[in-house]
């Protein structure tokens, strides 16, 4: 299966949907909506904003390994 790197993330508070690039090496614990400003952390559970507000999980588990 092909890892897929983009993720459209879509904030809880205002609604805004952006495209964005996944890291591959770490997970991103923070994000900022560039709408609104609201500082997103991941939801209880998931190890990151994308398996959070993401359209697609992080790369670690994309491929069935334990994410950070």
């Amino acid at each position: 299966m092909k890892i897929q790197l983009k993720s459209t993330i879509t904030c809880p508070e205002c609604g805004h949907k952006k495209a964005e690039e996944m890291p591959t090496t770490a997970c991103q614990f923070f994000y900022e909506c560039e709408n609104c400003k609201t500082v997103l952390k991941p939801k209880e559970g998931d190890c990151c904003v994308f398996c959070s507000y993401g359209t697609v999980a992080c790369p670690p588990i994309q491929e069935n390994k334990n994410c950070c």
